[in-house]
């Protein structure tokens, strides 16, 4: 093997190693969810496995020459590659959620091919040191090329790969050109016709094993079932979650609870149209509601995946125009661009996961929100937490401590820190119409009610873009106050 043929290896294998730990979010949030304990995981089980496969690859490199097993080490972390989409669906469904799951989930898929892939560079090292004295600029090197791989792997998954295909797929090409390569490395091995059985098997599994969604979209595994009690009923799911529901037929319609919620607040306002501003897109349910109810009304999405949009257009009945403008990109980002004063409502109701993206929970983003709303405006905002919502009151003392007004919708167990669900906030600087929102409450009959937030809220923190630990404040186990 040559210096050249070596080089490349390594930086073809560390850059497989990082496309994988990249991916592993994907793989498994549809299973354990899109958390900070998820992202942990992946690198934890990544580096973790890393670590064992340059031991077991220094180890074997001095027992056995490394023309021998090069090859058939690339191979198979190609074939074990391919292994970690299917081993994640079949598995996935059987493992509850918390952080043990989380990490064993992530183990299962990512560590057998990491640590095999891992054992390479040691492998070339050991090809390569002709003298003594060249040892340190022989490591070095290889060392630089395997990190340099690594951040190419990185980047172009990242920014290139999941934009433009589906995991399945990058999982696929990439453990093909792992195979590929270590194959043609091992011309002559006994090992050949084996590995090629298993990589073969293993790539049909990948193609063959369906997964839970319809669409994978850059930041969603994301399907539409069909209600089978309205026939025009569509419930967009991201992730295993049931997200937003949509009637195909009745855009006024409203089907989950919090949405309702959120349609007492816009039916509080004066009548007329309104201005509203929507942080995250997802089913497009409230602005398509707003529209009907509400005809002149103009309504602008910010919404950060582009493959949501899509969803919502091919599957979901969205139509944009001059009165419902969607803006592909990070709402903390696209907010600074809205001018100020501009708003009638802004509506809060981005997820990742069960959780508001943290940056998206911050003082400094409601500070925002305010500046684009006009004197009177409201900012309703649906976060989901579980007792004794440690989050959600977090949330309710950062909107105090911006706004002159906040209040909570729902039910009095929610308001008493006894059930969980969906929590919805509505912040403002003008007076609230607790009255009529609670006149709307009532004809829906179902217990909800308008409760105040100053014993909610208590001595919660006020989040901050320095301190917003937002998936600790959700994690059952966490001592938060």
């Amino acid at each position: 093997m040559g210096d050249r043929v070596g080089a490349a290896l390594v930086v073809l294998t560390s850059a497989a190693i990082l496309v994988l730990e990249v991916i592993a979010n994907r793989l498994v949030a549809p299973y354990v969810g899109l958390t900070l304990e998820t992202y942990t995981a992946s690198i934890g089980v990544a580096l973790g496995a890393i670590a064992a496969g340059a031991a077991l690859g220094g180890r074997l490199a001095d027992v056995v020459s490394p023309r021998v097993w090069l090859g058939p080490a690339t191979a198979l972390g190609g074939g074990l590659l391919l292994l970690a989409r299917p081993i994640v669906v079949l598995v996935g469904p059987e493992v509850g959620p918390g952080p043990f799951s989380t990490v064993l989930l992530v183990a299962l898929a990512v560590a057998p091919a990491v640590l095999v892939l891992g054992s390479v560079t040691p492998g070339v090292v050991r090809l390569r040191l002709r003298r003594l004295e060249e040892t340190g600029q022989t490591v070095g090197r290889l060392s630089a090329l395997g990190t340099l791989g690594a951040l190419a792997g990185t980047f172009l998954t990242g920014f290139v790969l999941l934009s433009s295909l589906p995991v399945s797929r990058v999982l696929l090409v990439t453990g093909t050109v792992l195979v590929v390569v270590g194959l043609v490395l091992s011309v002559g091995s006994k090992a050949s016709l084996p590995l090629l059985g298993v990589a073969t098997v293993a790539a049909s599994l990948l193609i063959v094993v369906q997964g839970p969604c319809d669409v994978e979209t850059r930041y969603y595994c994301a399907r539409v079932d069909a209600d089978p009690l309205r026939p025009g009923g569509r419930t967009l799911v991201l992730d295993g979650l049931r997200h937003s529901y949509v009637d195909l037929d009745n855009p006024s319609y409203l089907e989950f609870s919090y949405t309702r919620r959120i349609g007492d607040v816009l039916a509080s306002r004066p009548t007329g149209p309104l201005r509203a501003l929507h942080i995250g897109g997802g089913g497009f349910t409230v602005p398509r509601h707003l529209a009907a109810v509400r005809p002149g009304s103009q309504s602008r999405v910010l919404e950060v995946d582009p493959g949501v949009v899509e969803v919502g257009r091919e599957r979901l009945g969205l139509v944009t125009g001059p009165d419902l403008e969607v803006v592909v990109g990070d709402a903390r980002t696209s907010l600074r661009a809205e001018t100020s004063a501009s708003y009638d409502v802004v509506v809060g109701d981005a997820f990742g996961g069960l959780a508001v993206p943290w940056h998206l929970t911050t003082r400094e983003l409601v500070e925002d929100v305010r500046r684009v709303l006009d004197d009177d405006g409201l900012y309703v905002l649906n976060v989901i937490d579980r007792p004794p919502l440690r989050f959600a009151r977090a949330e309710a003392a950062t909107l105090r401590a911006v706004f002159a007004e906040v209040v909570l919708l729902g039910t009095q167990e929610l308001a008493d820190g006894e059930a969980g669900g969906n929590v919805v906030l509505l912040a403002s600087d003008a007076p609230i119409d607790r009255a009529r929102l609670q006149q709307l409450a009532d004809a829906r009959a179902v217990g909800d009610g308008v409760h105040e937030t100053e014993a909610f809220a208590g001595r919660a923190r006020v989040l901050a873009d320095d301190d917003a630990p937002v998936d600790q404040l959700l994690t059952p186990y966490a001592d938060r106050a």
